[in-house]
């Protein structure tokens, strides 16, 4: 969230509903500081509930106001205004849409997300750092400082570690590629969950079952700032998601120099130039997934090539100063109206 404030009117940014309907306890707040810009704000990876926070102001964090389920009424009278984005890609409920229509802007991450809401409202995808997300200048070494084979082809599969993230179609249609290609070796990257800790249990027994636990390697959770050395060590990454609201993964690969095979999920289709910075499979289908895995393995000039379009690709329509002007330029319209 970003906030912007003057001497009569300030702006509030809701990021998100709970899947139940009802307004959580943070994703609007109200935020009593002086006026700054984007240079001035600071991110917050995690508040007091799920629903992080974007952006705050560094300076307002001790001062918040939490609003109620009932204080968009009240906002309306205190002459505030109020900008709703959207990620999701499904049918809202009754509350969600009475409250979207009470805002003074809406914005969608993705045209799919955008055919969702009542009344369409502004597309704008989101954007990473194309400086820290950036090929490495020499991924062999970086592969031997991060202990990983060196010489191999590496073929990578990061997030949470859950059926909804794909994890499994990822390790169903590596198994066969890695039996028929003693170079390749893939990465499972990410977080399991109490919940999925059998899910991943049962993954890695899969891999040792065939015999190919020693190249299918289940990598610890990273901090977010070491995860572009893990994209950087690729040779190709794969996005087997069955349901994603956007997803960034593909992006981030791709900035760093690294083509992409994902699902028609989220976001991807739009992120991914089928043929020209990878492929593109329909989601829960291992086959396809294998084969596309295999398409793009096979030639290595093309996979380059690949490489190189996803990387001018990001830098011109995915940078996160793209996404922050676009943003920037809703904030300053209502601040005139």
């Amino acid at each position: 969230m970003l906030s912007l404030s003057s001497s009569k009117l300030r702006i509030i940014a809701i990021t998100g509903i709970r899947r139940g309907g009802m307004i959580p306890s943070s994703p609007a707040i109200c935020l009593p500081c002086k006026p700054v810009t984007i240079e001035g704000a600071e991110k917050v990876p995690h508040w007091t509930t799920r629903d992080a926070l974007d952006i705050v102001t560094p300076d307002a964090a001790s001062r918040v106001h939490i609003l109620s389920p009932f204080d968009p009424l009240i906002i309306q009278r205190k002459r505030l205004k109020l900008m709703f984005t959207s990620a999701s890609q499904r049918e809202q409920t009754g509350l969600t849409r009475w409250l979207i229509r009470r805002m003074d802007a809406v914005v969608a991450t993705s045209d799919r997300t955008n055919a969702y809401l009542e009344n369409p409202g502004h597309v704008i995808m989101h954007g990473i750092d194309t400086e820290g997300f950036a090929p490495s200048p020499d991924r062999a070494a970086l592969r031997a400082e991060l202990k990983l084979p060196v010489n191999a082809t590496l073929v990578g599969c990061y997030g949470r570690i859950r059926a909804q993230k794909g994890t499994d179609a990822f390790v169903e249609a590596m198994l066969p590629i890695l039996r028929d290609n003693p170079d390749v070796v893939a990465l499972v990257m990410g977080r399991a969950t109490e919940k999925y800790e059998s899910f991943e249990k049962g993954l890695k027994d899969r891999a040792r079952a065939e015999g190919l636990s020693d190249r299918m390697l289940f990598l610890p959770e990273v901090p977010v700032g070491d995860m572009a050395d893990f994209y950087r060590v690729l040779d190709l990454y794969v996005a087997p998601q069955r349901w994603e609201g956007f997803g960034l993964t593909p992006i981030e690969a791709m900035a760093c120099g690294v083509p992409v095979v994902a699902t028609r999920v989220g976001a991807f289709e739009k992120l991914v130039v089928q043929g020209t910075t990878g492929l593109l499979v329909d989601p829960d289908d291992i086959p396809a997934l294998e084969a596309a895995t295999r398409d793009a393995l096979s030639d290595r000039t093309r996979l380059a090539a690949w490489a190189e379009a996803g990387r001018s690709y990001v830098m011109s329509d995915f940078s996160i100063a793209r996404e922050a002007a676009a943003l920037v330029k809703i904030y300053r319209k209502l601040l005139a109206a």
